[in-house]
């Protein structure tokens, strides 16, 4: 693999659209990503409470970021040999570098470097919930489950599970930054392709399902 294959297969697999809406994103939360999105508190009598926006912002630099399994060729790309894979895998790792690289500048000069490193860790968490979401409900629908993570983060704020407002080097966060990103690294390699081929070789060596 040669830089110029990474480039022809960016460019179908809409490197251009991803970086732009997640660059739109992170300047956004630079913007106005303190302003706090109001909701009603649950027994407050009517009192509104709310979170900032660059809380939850990562959100959807997280699933614009999965548009890049689709494309013209997604149906190819899964039934790739291992040299497609490859590049896949390294045009994904890319991206999402330079992804985290914008988002955590841009938050590191509006608000601080702490600020930058708990987008950016959000960002992975709700990715790796994207991966997921892709893999069981269908690319069009990758924003479900990060969406209903969200919803629990935002009307139970600040408690020692809210990765978006723990501290840059809580280790609880990161550790689900970690699980997340390898759960949906594995569901995004699962391919119908590979399953059925494991199948077969588990059927060809008599080994228990």
């Amino acid at each position: 693999m040669n830089p110029a294959d990474l480039i022809r297969y960016a460019r179908v697999h809409r490197a251009g659209a991803v970086l732009l809406a997640t660059a739109a994103v992170a300047l956004l939360s630079a913007l106005f990503g303190g302003t706090n999105i109001a909701l009603p508190s649950i027994g407050s009598g009517g009192v509104t409470t709310g979170v900032p926006y660059r809380q939850e912002l990562p959100l959807l630099s997280a699933v614009f970021l999965t548009a890049a399994l689709d494309g013209a060729m997604s149906a190819h790309d899964e039934m790739g040999a291992a040299t497609m894979h490859r590049v896949c895998g390294t045009y994904r790792a890319v991206l999402t570098l330079v992804v985290c690289a914008f988002s955590f500048g841009t938050e590191a000069l509006s608000v601080g470097p702490e600020a930058g490193v708990v987008f950016v860790r959000s960002v992975l968490i709700w990715f790796g919930l994207a991966l997921l979401s892709v893999r069981l409900l269908g690319q069009h629908l990758s924003w479900v489950i990060p969406l209903a993570s969200a919803f629990f983060l935002i009307w139970y704020p600040y408690n020692w599970w809210d990765w978006t407002a723990n501290s840059p080097g809580d280790p609880f966060s990161w550790t689900v930054a970690g699980i997340s990103l390898a759960t949906g690294t594995a569901a995004t390699a699962a391919t119908p392709w590979r399953r059925r081929d494991l199948w077969r070789r588990t059927r060809a060596s008599g080994t228990p399902v």
